[in-house]
């Protein structure tokens, strides 16, 4: 499923509320919930785009690292059983 709107974005929308907008302006202008603003706010509220980049990629890592692991476990445990 893709996102509607990439970490940049949102940062971009983030930053202009915290320039003194309402918040209904940037949510009404680019076609998005107040909820939606306070739930980004809480995941990306003070990171730069750099810093958003930067989660990306560590949770495609993560994720990765987790596949790694659920195969290593799989196949530890048919070589038990064999």
């Amino acid at each position: 499923m893709k996102k509607r709107f990439s970490e940049e974005q949102i940062i971009g929308f983030l930053r202009e509320a915290e320039a003194g907008l309402p918040i209904k302006e940037p949510c009404r202008g680019h076609g998005f919930s107040e909820a939606g603003y306070y739930l980004w706010r809480s995941k990306f509220g003070g990171m730069s785009v750099s810093d958003a980049k930067r989660l990306k990629e560590l949770g495609a890592e993560n994720a990765r690292l987790k596949r790694l692991l659920a195969n290593a476990m799989l196949e530890n445990e048919i070589a038990k059983e064999a």
